[in-house]
């Protein structure tokens, strides 16, 4: 607890590769009322690798974030924080960065932008009304291997994405959430109570380049390290079914668990749910092994360290701990 008029000035040493990383209080009960109230915010975190790619990487020119979160207003525009649906708030309002109705000068003729799902409780399938393809270059834990070319990207409640996209000079366009898919797995007679048959505006992009702009990315973006499964010392199962894991409520005072330094997992995460969940690990970014069975698709080949399981799906994830917990080095501030 921070009292009034202190202050808490943390300091650490990053240890991981370029990203966009998110922050937030995380008392147990309370994220959600924290977040919405507005205490959340992102880490960019660059290194040498990317300075060195021809990239946008301008910050707030052609490098620009995007906190995409939707919200409910009383009539005096205080927020609405009631909360009827079993998996998180659901807003009738869309707020980028903060702001409603929210619209960008691209000065550049290319654009990179590095969108997080910031709400609690909704997808977004994000895309431009046109169909453009645009370029997906990074998730959760940094850069992909290479630029994949979609129409289309799904993201769950923390998770995050880089797009780069082409926005002509005198052309407009709005990156825009549509319907999800399939309804996210979720009975159609679930979708809508789930939100995912909504569609919103995010942001309008409007094309008024006045600077050189680029025409292709790099073939390749990045190496990532693979772990090999076959080498794993330790296999969990994790079965996600209404607030619990494994048949258990979260509990501060119970430690379900404990990982070695250095020790090379194989975690099965299965949602036995009628209700959609991501699931989500601190302090290590993990690679998807398959969904349901078949290789995950381009955009989840990346570092992750939240993935979506529909109602009925399976995961399979490696993930290995470079660091150790104590009492006196936390595991998360």
């Amino acid at each position: 607890t921070i009292e009034a008029g202190g202050r808490w000035e943390p300091a650490w040493t990053i240890g991981q590769p370029a990203s966009t990383l998110w922050y937030h209080p995380h008392p147990h009960g309370s994220t959600e009322r924290h977040v919405q109230r507005g205490l959340a915010g992102l880490f960019l975190i660059d290194d040498a690798d990317t300075r060195a790619l021809d990239i946008p990487k301008t910050y707030g020119v052609d490098d620009v974030p995007l906190i995409i979160q939707d919200r409910r207003f009383l009539a005096d525009g205080s927020f609405d924080e009631s909360d009827p649906t079993d998996i998180g708030l659901l807003g009738d309002t869309i707020v980028t960065n903060g702001i409603s109705d929210a619209y960008l000068d691209v000065t550049t003729g290319v654009v990179r932008l590095r969108i997080l799902n910031g709400s609690s409780g909704r997808l977004y399938n994000l895309g431009f009304p046109d169909d453009r393809t645009f370029d997906l270059i990074a998730t959760d834990g940094g850069l992909l291997e290479s630029p994949i070319a979609i129409k289309r990207i799904q993201l769950s409640p923390g998770e995050r994405a880089e797009i780069v996209v082409r926005v002509d000079p005198g052309a407009t366009t709005t990156l825009v959430s549509f319907p999800i898919e399939d309804g996210g797995g979720v009975s159609s007679s679930d979708a809508e109570n789930f939100g995912m048959n909504d569609r919103f505006d995010i942001i309008e992009l409007r094309g008024v380049a006045s600077r050189a702009s680029r025409s292709t990315l790099p073939a390749q973006l990045a190496v990532l390290p693979r772990l090999d499964p076959s080498k794993a010392s330790v296999s969990r199962t994790f079965d996600l079914q209404w607030y619990m894991i494994n048949g258990q409520r979260m509990d501060m005072n119970r430690i379900d668990f404990e990982a070695e330094v250095g020790a090379t997992e194989v975690w099965t995460i299965t949602n036995k749910d009628n209700w959609p969940h991501n699931f989500h690990v601190h302090d290590v970014q993990f690679q998807i092994l398959d969904v349901d069975g078949r290789t995950p698709p381009p955009h989840l080949r990346g570092l992750k360290d939240t993935v979506y399981t529909p109602p009925g799906s399976r995961v399979r994830v490696a993930l290995q701990w470079s660091e150790y917990t104590d009492p006196t080095f936390p595991y998360m501030f």
